[in-house]
């Protein structure tokens, strides 16, 4: 399981999907190191009504009051902010995650282009091998963002759109949102209960 983890919110639809994810890795005892982008900020507020602040340590003491975090478990950087430890490969996260992932923040990253910290933390990462995990939410898909997944998949990020199955017979859109979820945690390594695994006692298409 990754001691730290850096998770990106940026401006695709899918918010559900990253604060989900930003809970569940704080109940697994990983420390956050979270960023977000203008585009994120509304994307929260339209699909959640979620205020994140612009100031980032008002969104700090936001999310840690509303996750009764540890001190040092949970922190929060602002766009610019380029004395984070994110922004070094001498001072690399364990892994990160993009999650919603647009194709803008997508194409970015894959040029290697480093104007914005998320972008610039997404390529520390890459650079120093660590594990990226992207979870582009855009359909259909241009022959442009195809390519674009193609040279990140090459240079070793994994690509996990959120396309959830539904053989587990979801009732909320909760299970929905945990079906994907789940696959980033396990990409991740970081063990949870968010649903039985395929052949496991509890499945839907378990027999016994």
């Amino acid at each position: 399981m990754p001691e730290t983890v850096c998770l990106a919110f940026t401006g695709a639809s899918g918010m559900p999907y990253g604060i989900r994810l930003l809970e569940c890795l704080l109940t697994a005892g990983c420390r956050v190191q979270l960023l977000y982008s203008q585009a994120a900020q509304i994307v929260a507020r339209q699909e959640m009504a979620l205020d994140l602040p612009t100031r980032a340590s008002d969104t700090q003491a936001a999310l840690r009051e509303r996750y009764r975090t540890l001190p040092g478990t949970l922190r929060v950087y602002g766009r610019e902010e380029w004395f984070a430890p994110v922004a070094s490969g001498s001072n690399p996260p364990h892994a990160m995650v993009v999650c919603p992932c647009s194709m803008g923040t997508l194409a970015a990253i894959a040029q290697g282009l480093a104007s914005k910290l998320i972008e610039r933390a997404a390529d520390v990462v890459l650079k120093e091998r660590r594990l990226l995990i992207l979870v582009p939410r855009e359909t259909p898909l241009s022959t442009i963002h195809l390519e674009n997944m193609l040279r990140l998949s090459r240079a070793g990020a994994v690509i996990l759109p959120p396309n959830p199955g539904f053989y587990h017979h979801p009732q909320r859109v909760e299970d929905i949102v945990d079906f994907v979820v789940a696959r980033i945690l396990d990409q991740l390594r970081v063990p949870h209960t968010l649903m039985p695994r395929w052949g496991e006692p509890g499945h839907a298409n378990d027999p016994g």
